[in-house]
């Protein structure tokens, strides 16, 4: 089993930033590839980004690349989503979800990750 804890989340004016973390529990934290999904109300879940089990190799849904960054610390156990230039529209629950994989990164797909964290909390107004 793996424990997943998100934190960071908050209420931030557009064009700001927030930096979320994800806390690893209770498996060997470097044997997984790392992702985070969000969900606005009333939308399917989708995929934000993830970073590889060393933290070489990441891929982002288009909608945030070059505004947020992931990245992860495999002795804090911990990986983060840099948020900046945010938008109302990025406004959801966060999640971040962990992938038993060192040979090939995870795509977007939510059925790839068998591990979830209940979620954080991020709005920005407008």
């Amino acid at each position: 089993q793996v424990q997943l804890v998100e934190s960071g989340g908050g209420l931030v004016q557009a064009g700001g930033s927030l930096r979320l973390s994800c806390a690893a529990s209770g498996r060997t934290f470097s044997d997984y590839a790392m992702g985070w999904f969000r969900q606005a109300p009333g939308k399917e879940r989708e995929f934000v980004a993830v970073v590889s089990w060393n933290g070489g190799d990441t891929y982002y849904a288009d909608s945030v690349k070059g505004r947020f960054t992931i990245s992860r610390d495999n002795a804090k156990n911990t990986v983060y989503l840099q948020m900046n230039s945010l938008k109302p529209e990025d406004t959801a629950v966060y999640y971040c979800a962990a992938a038993r994989s060192r040979a090939v990164l995870p795509g977007p797909y939510g059925y790839a990750y068998g591990y979830w964290g209940q979620g954080t909390q991020v709005t920005v107004s407008s």
